[in-house]
């Protein structure tokens, strides 16, 4: 399992919006939806055994170890909050480019998906065009996020997932998987190029793509992110931030879409049997202003940190 997804899960909306408060999200249990036999059945990896002997003390230097530790959890956290402060500090973009989506209920532009409210969280959900199914990461941290969209709404935020896919790609999937969050299709329009978490033709004929502000090889169809919109009194629309990249130079598998792989330890057991079709790793990434070199209207195809 990513382990950004992981930490997106718990971050994603405390850190990013005006919703500073919100230091926990409410984490719903996975419910496995098929049956206990084929859950049996199910190929599943599993942690490496730990052959050496681990170390075993008394309870009080137990103690002293983990109020050690403590120290250094607290200082983490103090920086995590200061990291946080500084970014909903960063300066805006205002959006020019008129997106429209795909709905279940047609079409409908960015300002649409914000539902009335001022702040719209943007989840790059990893399913491209063709995908049978969608990332298993991205997968993970979408069965938490239901739990959290009544307190979303509470602090007056929306929350969109955006794929390329197209929407009769999208419905039977979100249905299979059992969620209710608003997921529309940006199939047909910049949004995903835009920003930077769909590759362009060239790209993929190059081997080489923008991710994280740099040029970097080439990781993938779809990659993952999570933008934040500010909407003012006056309808304009603005991006803020988006949560950084957790796996910073890692490599990745590049097997091409439809190639199966083995589980990561930490995949998404609900989907049962299922394999990430894209064969690509998920990685956050933020947003950035158009570079000069950028004929985008918002950001420069942002590479990896």
């Amino acid at each position: 399992m990513c382990p950004a997804c992981i930490t997106t899960a718990t971050l994603m909306f405390a850190g990013v919006t005006s919703a500073g408060g919100l230091a926990a999200l409410v984490v719903k249990k996975i419910r496995p939806r098929r049956s206990q036999a084929k859950e049996s059945e199910m190929k599943t990896d599993t942690l490496p055994t730990k052959t050496d002997p681990h170390r075993v003390a008394s309870r009080e230097e137990w103690i002293a170890a983990r109020v050690q530790l403590l120290e250094k959890e607290k200082e983490l956290t103090r920086q995590r909050d200061a990291v946080n402060a500084e970014r909903r500090e960063l300066p805006w973009v205002k959006l020019e480019e008129p997106y429209v989506f795909d709905t279940q209920d047609g079409k409908a532009t960015l300002a649409d998906l914000f539902d009335g409210r001022s702040q719209l969280i943007v989840y790059h959900f990893m399913f491209g065009p063709g995908w049978q199914e969608g990332c298993p990461s991205c997968s993970f941290l979408a069965d938490h996020v239901d739990g959290a969209l009544v307190h979303l709404a509470a602090r007056d935020v929306s929350f969109v997932a955006v794929s390329r896919a197209p929407l009769a790609q999208i419905q039977p999937f979100q249905r299979r998987m059992g969620w209710r969050f608003k997921w529309v299709s940006s199939d047909g329009s910049d949004f995903n190029y835009d920003f930077h978490v769909s590759s362009t033709p060239d790209e993929r004929a190059n081997g080489r793509m923008h991710y994280n502000y740099r040029e970097v090889e080439f990781e993938g169809e779809e990659l993952h992110g999570t933008s934040v919109f500010y909407k003012d009194a006056g309808g304009a629309i603005h991006g803020t931030v988006q949560i950084p990249s957790g796996h910073q130079g890692e490599r990745r598998d590049r097997r091409s879409p439809g190639e199966g792989r083995a589980r990561h330890p930490g995949s998404h057991l609900r989907q049962g049997d299922y394999l990430n079709r894209s064969g690509r790793g998920c990685r956050t990434q933020p947003m950035v202003k158009a570079s000069p070199a950028s004929s985008r209207p918002f950001g420069a195809r942002s590479s990896q940190l």
